[in-house]
């Protein structure tokens, strides 16, 4: 039984309708919405570790906004301080729910909720980046990353995960040095949109 077999199709038309409906600001980010879809087009299992060179993976930044922080985790492969976020899986229903089910599960934060627009959960940003997730003799290959922002519970508590080497908040003005470009980008949009 393939993946498209046991939901993956479900998945992959929902992946195009959110990424055709949602209509970035910013050009840069039009450009890699078009490139997402093009990869869509053209890869039906396009949204699984299994799609090489490329596939789709969601994220969320969770944030606190009452207390103006953001829970990052520093990543065991990457040795870098980033949102919560991975692969999707066969049962996922849609990217939102994948993005969702990731940053529970490496939160350990059970009441999270994703900003949504008109009740639909929306992206907040792409991320096109290089990694080496199908194992360390394994040549680089791309995720596509589509990012939420998930909203915790004033004072929420988190819980490291077995996927995590260190779970934090950090104020948002106060990001760790050992984090990339596009994690202070998130943040900053999420801050935005949570003021």
């Amino acid at each position: 039984m393939t993946v498209t077999e046991t939901g993956g199709s479900a998945l992959h038309a929902d992946a195009v309708r959110t990424l055709s409906r949602w209509q970035p600001a910013d050009p840069d980010q039009d450009r890699l919405r078009r490139d997402y879809l093009d990869h869509l087009a053209e890869q039906p299992e396009g949204l699984f570790r299994s799609c090489l060179p490329a596939h789709i993976t969601a994220s969320a930044a969770v944030v606190d906004p009452t207390a103006g922080r953001v829970l990052l985790t520093l990543h065991p492969k990457v040795g870098i301080w980033l949102q919560m976020g991975g692969h999707c899986e066969p049962g996922d229903r849609d990217l939102a729910s994948a993005a969702l089910r990731e940053a529970t599960e490496e939160s350990g934060i059970a009441d999270l909720t994703l900003l949504a627009v008109d009740g639909t959960p929306v992206p907040t940003r792409l991320d096109r980046h290089q990694v080496r997730c199908t194992g360390k003799d394994q040549p680089d290959n791309i995720h596509l990353d589509v990012q939420y922002v998930a909203v915790a519970p004033p004072g929420a508590q988190a819980l490291i995960s077995e996927e995590s080497l260190d779970l934090r908040w950090f104020d948002y003005d106060r990001l760790p040095e050992l984090t990339d470009h596009s994690v202070r980008d998130l943040v900053a949009r999420a801050r935005r949109l949570t003021a």
